[in-house]
């Protein structure tokens, strides 16, 4: 790239960092993970950057990106390289608490990734329907889908910590 492509591509990034991490943490729910999020999203898109600064909204392309990288990291599951010479040592859990942000973490973390980002997308992030289905490349109907069976796993898992909340 030139100088100029250069300086546009840094432009942007400053000034998308914070809501991107935003969005990658509350996807994962993990600063770590976050983090590396973001960090291949934004190292795709120098790669891709001549092309994206042409499309019209460059924030929803970005967005899906991450989007797309989280759900890409999901379906790696456990055969994910570890450039580690040893094993890192288990973090112990954290205490039990009646925190209601630790609790509704916890339960994301055990439904489906998909449903996961069409949730988080959905009321934490406050997008519509038609941007969510845009984002992740699929209809306004499996994001409808997706929604339900999201909440009604919460429902299970969460059961009465909830009350009539979900």
């Amino acid at each position: 790239m030139n100088d100029e492509t250069d300086a546009g591509y840094l432009e942007y990034v400053s000034g998308r960092i914070p809501a991107l991490r935003r969005l990658a943490f509350l996807l994962g729910g993990d600063e770590h993970q976050a983090d590396d999020l973001v960090q291949e999203t934004i190292t795709k898109l120098y790669a891709k950057w001549p092309h994206v600064a042409k499309v019209d909204n460059v924030d929803a392309y970005v967005h899906t990106m991450l989007v797309r990288a989280f759900l890409d990291e999901k379906r790696r599951g456990w055969w994910r390289v570890s450039l580690r010479g040893a094993p890192p040592e288990r973090p112990a859990p954290p205490p039990a608490s009646s925190d209601e942000k630790t609790v509704l973490r916890a339960a994301l973390k055990r439904i489906p990734a998909r449903q996961q980002a069409v949730l988080v997308l959905r009321f934490l992030c406050d997008r519509s329907v038609a941007d969510v289905a845009q984002l992740l490349g699929c209809s306004e109907g499996t994001v409808k889908s997706q929604t339900s069976h999201g909440l009604n796993a919460l429902r299970r898992i969460l059961g009465d910590r909830v009350g009539g909340a979900l």
